[in-house]
Parts: structure tokens; C-alpha cells; sequence
């Protein structure tokens, strides 16, 4: 089975280096990108490489569009056409399956994909959305692909992965906010710039493991490892009074909202 990737930057690297630590076939995989320098830098994984869409997507049972959402209209719309059994894999931010579905003949099926920023170091979290022309072969290839960097979770409806891009999409920069601020704080106590941020990274992974754990609460650990009367009621106590929960609502909302406006900006206008 070949893949094309349209793209060849940072994502579209990471997700052919998944799927050749998966055991998948340089000779299976192909990617397209007008800047020479980008498919130089994929090259050297074995894989083909062409400045030709056309040529790419010619032979390939499964195209992945990794580009900017602010070309993909003028991208997709220049393909020649695709065959009904052709599946369009797509990682573009803000860019619906119904844009892509007048960009594209009828009836094609398409995965659109919601990963974040860690899947570059095979970290990530994936959100799925199949459209109905998507064959249950075609879900478990797409899931393939992505689970090379990381792991992934299907929505049953297109309008939830705003919601997963405002969780995971955007949420990797929530946790660097705090990092940053415990960092800052940190050395406001005392602790120099060294100290302060090798304590918050490890604090930070160290807790991200035990919420990984399969049982794990993050309520439950919260409240493991809060003494009455302690340091950590202390301090949970002002990011209480200062309404934290609140704060990450609204967050949230933004992002969610902002993601929905994305569609309108880039995606079709019929």
C-alpha cells in the first residue's frame, strides 16, 4: 500500500518515521513539496521524493495532505482526480471534511486528523474523524499512520475535534504556560535558573507518568498527595480562590471557538 504525503515538513517527518519504526517500507512511501530542501531532508530516509503532486498521489492507495490551511483549497483543487477508493488522510488545522469534500471528487473517503506538537517525538495524541465514504480497512490504516507518533482517539461527530483541538491541539502550550510561571516563581524563592527548571520539567513528567498509569485518577493522586494542613492544601488553596477551574474554562472555550472560525476563514466558500 503507498502513501503520499503533500508536505514534507516537520509532522509529515514524524509520520513517516513512525511508520518505518513500524516496520512499514520506504519503497511504500512517497512525499511532495515545492521546497527542495524539505524533500532533501525526508530523503535521507529512503523514501521517494518529488516537487510533483500529480506524481505522488498517481499510484498511492492513501493520500495524507500536511500543508498550511491557508493553501490547501488552491493544493487539493490542482490534484488531479482521485479514485473513489483513494483515502485523503488530513492533518490540516480548521480545514473540514465538507471543504474538503467540494475541493474533492464525490464520495472520497476522508480521515481528518487533530494531532498535537509531542507527535513529533512520537508522543502524541491523535483525534480521528471519519467521514461515511470510509471503509472499516481504510479506519484501521488511518489509525496506523497515527499511532506511529503516539496514540489516537475517533469522534463520532466532525464538530467534536474543535473540542479536541482545544484540549490537545492547543494544550501542550497550557502545560509550558505553567512550566514557565512555576519556573519563574521558582527562582523568585530562590533557586537558581538551573535548578528551578530541571525541578518543574521532572515534576512535570513524573506526574504525567502517574496519570498515564491505567487506573490512575487525577482527582484521586490530587487528593494522595494533599496532607490537611500542609504545603499542597496551601497552595491548592490560592489557585482555588483565584477560580482555576473558571480560568481553564474559558481557555478552553477560546480555543474551541477559535478553532470553529478557522473553518469559515479557510475552508470552502460554496
Amino acid at each position: 500500500m503507498t502513501i503520499a504525503f503533500i508536505g514534507a515538513g516537520n509532522m509529515a517527518g514524524s509520520l513517516i518515521r513512525g511508520l518505518q519504526a513500524g516496520g512499514y517500507s520506504a519503497d511504500d512511501i512517497v512525499a511532495a513539496d515545492p521546497a527542495q530542501s524539505q524533500l532533501d531532508a525526508l530523503a535521507t530516509l529512503g523514501i521517494s521524493t518529488t516537487v510533483n503532486n500529480a506524481q505522488a498521489v498517481a499510484q498511492a492507495e492513501i493520500v495524507v495532505l500536511a500543508i498550511k490551511p491557508q493553501i490547501t483549497g488552491d493544493v487539493v483543487q490542482a490534484l488531479p482526480a482521485l479514485q473513489p477508493d483513494q483515502l485523503v488522510i488530513s492533518i490540516v488545522a480548521g480545514i473540514d471534511t465538507r471543504s474538503l469534500g467540494d475541493w474533492l471528487p464525490d464520495r472520497q473517503p476522508i480521515v481528518r486528523c487533530m494531532p498535537n506538537t509531542p507527535a513529533l517525538l512520537g508522543a502524541g495524541i491523535t483525534g480521528l474523524y471519519a467521514n461515511s465514504w470510509v471503509t472499516d480497512i481504510q479506519r484501521g490504516a488511518a489509525e496506523a499512520i497515527l499511532n506511529g507518533v503516539g496514540s489516537s482517539v475517533w469522534v463520532s461527530e466532525e464538530s467534536q475535534l474543535d473540542a479536541v483541538t482545544a484540549v490537545s491541539g492547543s494544550g501542550p502550550a497550557y502545560y509550558f504556560l505553567l512550566m514557565e510561571s512555576m519556573i519563574e516563581s521558582a527562582q523568585a524563592l530562590g533557586l537558581d535558573a538551573t535548578a528551578s527548571r530541571r525541578l518543574v520539567v521532572e515534576t512535570a513528567r513524573g506526574a504525567a507518568l502517574m496519570a498515564c498509569e491505567p487506573k490512575a485518577d487525577p482527582g484521586t493522586l490530587r487528593r494522595n498527595v494533599t496532607s490537611p494542613g500542609g504545603t499542597t492544601e496551601a497552595a491548592l488553596k490560592v489557585m482555588q480562590e483565584e477560580n482555576l477551574s473558571r480560568i481553564v474554562d474559558r481557555a478552553l472555550g477560546a480555543a474551541k471557538q477559535r478553532a470553529e472560525a478557522l473553518a469559515t476563514e479557510f475552508g470552502s466558500k460554496a
